[in-house]
């Protein structure tokens, strides 16, 4: 997944017109984008869309973002929509393993209830939207086998510790959400799951928002969160591996295959070891070239 956009759960137009949008994945929202007394509705409508879509031919996948454990609302959430079986879904103010795992046992309760099978719903976690949860960014590695991502926010953060901000006024995000987004970086890797950067909050700003993109794919991000349609183009170019990065990992695979007991190959010039071979490698996983 390169690209993951939000959509209200409570507006089937907006949802259908978010099957077209090209994102790779729809997080379908439940939670701040929903107010209370419309969140059972919503439920309703996110069933009903999930059960038609599933059956679109190359639909992106289909995610469904509850309540938070904490709130009171997720069982209800889950209740509403699992008997539509989204492919996975999003935990907000995740604060660690233990919620992953918390969630992991809701979503076995409800796959056996409506015949779905056992772990095919995935959970993405966004772990950074309170303090605890960025105390906690290392505690995801073997919590639960269904975690398929780390996702960082900064929105929530800044609330959560009563900042007047969370950029500076040259656009780029102040110390502490630094922080917080390089700590789900490592966090997703000791976990072994993909590491999701935050949305871009101006979508109306296009350079921008790929500028953010190429620092994110340059640190090791793999994906981007989108809140806007058009915001998904610029998220899929920039995450899209290049031909000529493609030949350049493809060359590295094979000078590594065509000297399996060395530690250091040659290529164009340069002398590359093992991380430079998982480094291309991954790439090529993200390219389908493996």
């Amino acid at each position: 997944m390169r690209s993951l956009l939000f959509v209200p759960g409570d507006s089937r137009r907006k949802l259908d017109k978010a099957l077209a949008s090209g994102a790779d994945a729809l997080l379908i929202d439940l939670e701040d984008s929903v107010a209370l007394e419309a969140k059972a509705e919503a439920r309703a409508v996110t069933a009903d869309f999930l059960a038609e879509a599933k059956g679109a031919p190359a639909r992106p996948r289909l995610y469904v973002r509850v309540n938070g454990l904490s709130t009171g609302l997720i069982d209800d959430d889950l209740d509403g929509v699992m008997r539509a079986g989204p492919d996975g879904i999003v935990l907000p103010k995740a604060v660690g393993g233990a919620d992953a795992a918390h969630l992991g046992a809701k979503l076995a309760v409800r796959e056996a209830e409506f015949g779905l099978d056992d772990g095919s719903t995935r959970i993405l976690a966004i772990a950074t939207e309170n303090a605890l949860g960025v105390f906690a960014l290392g505690t995801f590695a073997g919590a639960s086998h269904r975690l398929a991502g780390l996702a960082w926010g900064g929105e929530d953060l800044s609330a959560d510790i009563g900042a007047e901000a969370n950029r500076d006024a040259g656009g780029n995000y102040t110390e502490p959400y630094r922080l917080a987004r390089s700590l789900t970086l490592l966090g997703a890797a000791a976990a072994g799951v993909d590491a999701i950067d935050a949305v871009y909050t101006n979508f109306r700003d296009m350079e921008g928002l790929a500028a953010e993109c190429r620092e994110a794919r340059r640190d090791g991000f793999v994906a981007k969160m989108a809140i806007h349609p058009a915001q998904v183009p610029v998220i899929n170019e920039a995450f899209t591996p290049s031909a000529d990065a493609i030949a350049k990992a493809e060359a590295v695979v094979a000078a590594f295959r065509a000297n399996p007991g060395a530690g250091v190959v040659g290529v164009g010039g340069e002398m590359l070891d093992r991380p430079h071979l998982v480094r291309a490698e991954r790439l090529l996983a993200r390219a389908g070239k493996r």
